[in-house]
C-alpha cells in the first residue's frame, strides 16, 4: 500500500515557516508539490530518505513543481515534450514498476479568462500525453488542475460561473479527461459529498467560513480505482492557499 500526498504550496520557502516541515515529516511515500516558485539551488531544506526532483519554471519565482519519493523511479521526465507548455516548470513524471505519477500544476486562466485561450490547447495537449502513458502502463495524476468540476466542487456555483476554475470550457475539459479512462479518486470514494474543498481565497474569511473550492486532485487510470483505498482532503493543514490532498492505493493490481 502507497500513502501519496499531493500540495500546491504557493511558494515552498514561505511554506516551510508555516507547518510544511510538520507535513512532511509524516512521512508520505510519495509527496507531490507545485507551485514551489522556486529553483532547485534555492534549496536550503534536507529531505532526509527521498530522491527529489525539481521542474522549476524558467522564469523566477513563478509556478514549478517538486516530487519527493523514497523509491527511486526507473525514469524522469519533465514537461510533456511540447516546447511552448514546458518552459514553466509544470509536469514531472516519474515511471515506477507499476505505474506513472505525474505531478502537474495547470495553467489559471487567469482574471478576465486572459489565459483561457492557451489553457484550451494546454488541456488537449496534456490529455492526449496521459493517454499515452496510459497505454503503457497505469497513471496515477495529482496536482493543483484549477478546475471546480461539478457544482459539488465548489461553494457558491451560479455567482462563480464563468470566473477562472468554474467555466464551462474547463469544466468541460475535466469531463473530456475522464471520459478518456480516468477517474477523480475523491468522487469515486465519496460521490456526494459537499462542503469538501482544497482552496480558499485569502479574502473575506473565506477558509473560516469554508468558502471553498476543490482544485487540487488525485485521478488514476480507470483499472487502478478499485485498488484505492482513501483519497483524503487534509484541511486542517494550513502554510498555503491551499490545503494538501492524499491517496492511499495499492498499485499491485490486477
Amino acid at each position: 500500500m502507497l500513502h501519496l500526498a499531493s500540495w500546491n504550496v504557493n511558494g515552498l520557502r514561505a511554506c516551510m515557516n508555516k507547518g510544511f516541515i510538520d507535513f512532511f515529516n509524516q512521512g508520505f511515500d510519495i509527496l507531490c508539490l507545485q507551485e514551489t516558485k522556486m529553483q532547485r539551488e534555492q534549496n536550503a531544506f534536507e529531505f532526509t530518505g527521498y530522491e527529489q526532483y525539481w521542474n522549476s519554471a524558467n522564469k523566477k519565482g513563478y509556478s514549478g513543481t517538486a516530487v519527493f519519493t523514497k523509491e527511486k523511479p526507473l525514469n524522469v521526465t519533465y514537461g510533456m515534450g511540447i516546447p511552448e507548455h514546458d518552459e514553466e516548470g509544470r509536469i514531472i513524471t516519474l515511471e515506477f514498476d507499476e505505474f506513472y505519477l505525474v505531478d502537474c500544476y495547470t495553467p489559471n486562466s487567469k482574471r478576465g479568462l486572459l489565459r483561457l485561450p492557451y489553457r484550451m490547447i494546454w488541456e488537449d495537449a496534456f490529455r492526449e500525453f496521459l493517454s499515452g502513458l496510459d497505454s503503457v502502463k497505469p497513471v496515477v495524476l495529482c496536482g493543483d488542475l484549477n478546475v471546480a468540476h461539478t457544482e459539488m466542487d465548489i461553494k457558491n456555483a451560479r455567482s462563480n460561473v464563468n470566473n477562472a476554475g468554474f467555466t464551462p470550457q474547463e469544466r468541460e475539459k475535466m469531463t473530456a479527461l475522464l471520459g478518456a479512462g480516468f477517474v477523480d479518486t475523491f468522487r469515486y470514494m465519496y460521490p456526494d459529498k459537499r462542503d469538501a474543498y482544497t482552496w480558499w481565497s485569502f479574502m473575506g474569511n473565506a477558509r473560516a467560513n469554508n468558502t471553498g473550492w476543490r482544485i487540487d486532485y488525485f485521478i488514476v487510470s480507470a483499472r487502478l480505482k478499485t485498488s484505492v483505498a482513501e483519497a483524503e482532503i487534509f484541511d486542517q493543514v494550513y502554510g498555503s492557499d491551499h490545503c494538501p490532498v492524499g491517496l492511499l492505493i495499492d498499485t499491485d493490481y490486477k
